[in-house]
């Protein structure tokens, strides 16, 4: 598998072109505020998103100065839900290091979040890029909806495959959407296209969020982060949700048993890993994981082939292949 830089390779100067301007959308005349921002930027993630945008802009046409707005506007309300993701979850850390309301508490954390939505916001009006407003504040309203939704169903653990796939694409699907179809309509690209890209960018995102469930079943060591994490909050991932629908009744009964009244003992979630993995979740998991990439890789392929295009599809395998 291609490492992250070679996938990059064609959009290498967009992509430090971006940073600057993504430093400067977030200027404030707040010491405080420019403190904060600074730190954010400097823990900066893989930037999957704002790739995702440009090589989606190179394939439809080219990048242009309205793609950089795009890629910002989307880092910017990314960035703002997951430092109010971090309140929410009471979260400490974030990619390995302290979060915002670790630092500065929540009151401030809450505040900054506020002022990253709003510049985003701005950045847009002030630009006139209505369409790409439209995209990424349709993104952001379902992400509300997903959390929500998925919070709801929590509390019954009533989770069905059909209201998973829903939660799913709202909560993580819809922003990595609307990364590939801004990059479109920053490229000039006819509505047919931006569809198409559209729902690229959900397949997408879907496959990546069952990667991200499978973690919590592979070993702690191995990809940087303690596992049966989902186990212990209650969430319904898919492994689970197949092996439920598809065990034996005392089987079944026992894990639900585990996840609501032993999900914080150590020992009964490795119960319920292995309950998993025996009842083949795992497996049909990846399966259904390989069959939402491969339906991107198909849409895509209806693209003319260039530079642009074969280093999206590498940034697809990327998702379903990456170890963290």
């Amino acid at each position: 598998m291609r490492g992250i830089d070679e996938i990059k390779a064609p959009i290498k100067n967009e992509m430090d072109q971006f940073e600057r301007h993504f430093k400067d959308s977030m200027k404030s005349t707040v010491p405080l505020l420019d403190k904060i921002t600074y730190y954010i930027v400097k823990r900066k993630g893989k930037q999957i998103r704002p790739m995702f945008v440009f090589l989606a802009a190179g394939i439809c046409g080219g990048v242009r100065e309205s793609t950089y707005r795009a890629a910002s506007l989307i880092e910017l309300l990314h960035t703002a839900t997951l430092v109010h993701d971090d309140v929410v979850d009471d979260s400490n850390e974030r990619r390995g290091f302290f979060s915002v309301n670790a630092l500065w508490k929540n009151k401030i954390a809450v505040l900054v979040g506020d002022y990253l939505l709003s510049r985003g916001l701005l950045l847009s009006v002030e630009n006139e890029e209505f369409a790409l407003l439209r995209i990424v504040s349709d993104s952001v309203r379902e992400m509300s909806e997903g959390e929500l939704l998925q919070i709801e169903k929590a509390r019954r653990l009533d989770i069905s495959e059909e209201v998973y796939f829903d939660i799913i694409r709202k909560k993580t699907a819809t922003l990595i959407a609307s990364c590939c179809a801004s990059g479109a309509e920053s490229a000039g690209a006819n509505a047919e296209d931006v569809a198409k890209m559209k729902l690229i960018g959900e397949l997408i995102g879907i496959a990546f969020q069952i990667k991200d469930d499978l973690f919590d079943y592979e070993s702690g060591k191995s990809i940087g982060k303690p596992t049966g994490i989902d186990i212990k909050e209650r969430k319904m991932t898919l492994p689970l949700i197949y092996t439920l629908a598809n065990s034996p009744r005392e089987v079944r009964n026992r894990i639900m048993n585990i996840v609501k009244y032993h999900n914080t003992e150590p020992a009964r979630v490795e119960e319920v890993i292995a309950l998993v993995k025996a009842g083949k979740g795992i497996a049909f998991a990846e399966q259904k994981m390989f069959e939402y990439r491969d339906k991107a890789l198909g849409l895509l392929a209806e693209f003319p082939e260039s530079e642009y295009s074969k280093s999206f599809a590498e940034l697809v395998h990327y998702t379903v292949d990456r170890k963290k």
